[in-house]
């Protein structure tokens, strides 16, 4: 009979793992690797609903702080229509009577010279006024199909003394075929308001540049100057009412332009231009004109 020897080597071990071993330390691996996977997904979360929240928190500060604003315009605009009917009321029997009175003095050269610096006054007084109850005016927007092209020329045709004797060079890009759906005394007012201040940016002179377009998204009218452009501060609070640079000025001829875009579902931007001056951009979505129609 042959014996055969088995041999052991020395730290090796010939007896077989458990099944029982095998399956734990697999589990484990799977709820190591399960945990991991929890753990990333987690982290994602928790970055993804951070920066929801302060998203969120964002916009919740910006539309407080839109509430604010509106409710002091409310009551500045209670407050304005009130002195603005006042003053109207006021300034009617003081034209009568300076009219009455330039008859009186009809041969007295030096009395009339009074007399036209007493109207110049009431004129610009009236303005102001006017001012007022175009920015306290809270009727809707009276619907209609306007030819840009048409309104454009029509305020430029009322100015071109006032182009011409400050050497303003104008040109206007609008596309003859241009409608759009807008309260026009109102749409008026707005482009009037956009190019009198860009006359006023350019007393010694310089380019005029009205256009329009229409996209997707709606139609938008631009006015941009050649001016000195606007600093930080008239960038920020263009269209705070009251706010005014000029001296004499009301404050609210942009204002008013942000009140007719805001209550045509629209908005109104300023920017400076890359070769210097101001540019003005009124729009009026598509929505806001479909829903018009």
């Amino acid at each position: 009979m042959t014996h055969e020897r088995h041999l052991k080597m020395p730290g090796l071990s010939t007896t077989p793992m458990p099944a029982t071993t095998v399956d734990a330390n697999a589990n484990l691996e799977s709820v190591l690797a399960a945990w991991h996977g929890a753990t990333v997904r987690l982290e994602q979360t928790h970055k993804i609903l951070r920066d929801e929240v302060a998203r969120l928190t964002t916009e919740l500060n910006r539309k407080n702080q839109e509430l604010a604003r509106k409710n002091r315009l409310a009551d500045l605009g209670q407050m304005a229509s009130h002195v603005a009917h006042e003053v109207r009321n006021n300034l009617v029997p003081v034209a009568l009577y300076v009219s009455l009175l330039r008859r009186r003095l009809a041969d007295d050269d030096a009395s009339l010279k009074v007399v036209r610096q007493i109207e110049s006054g009431v004129a610009a007084l009236d303005v102001t006024v006017n001012d007022l109850l175009h920015f306290t005016s809270d009727r809707a927007p009276r619907w209609e199909p306007v030819p840009m092209r048409r309104l454009v020329k029509d305020v430029f045709d009322s100015l071109s003394p006032q182009l011409h004797a400050q050497a303003i060079d104008l040109t206007i890009d609008v596309p003859k075929e241009m409608v759009v759906s807008a309260d026009r005394d109102m749409f008026r007012r707005a482009l009037l308001n956009l190019v009198l201040n860009a006359i006023d940016a350019m007393p010694s002179g310089g380019e005029l540049v009205v256009t329009a377009c229409q996209g997707p998204r709606g139609v938008e009218l631009e006015v941009a100057d050649s001016g000195s452009g606007l600093d930080g501060d008239v960038l920020r609070r263009a269209f705070e009412p009251f706010f005014t640079t000029k001296r004499g000025g009301t404050g609210l001829g942009l204002a008013i332009v942000y009140r007719v875009a805001e209550v045509h579902g629209g908005d109104v931007t300023a920017m400076n231009c890359p070769e210097g001056g101001a540019a003005f951009t009124l729009r009026i979505p598509r929505p806001a004109m479909e829903a018009a129609a």
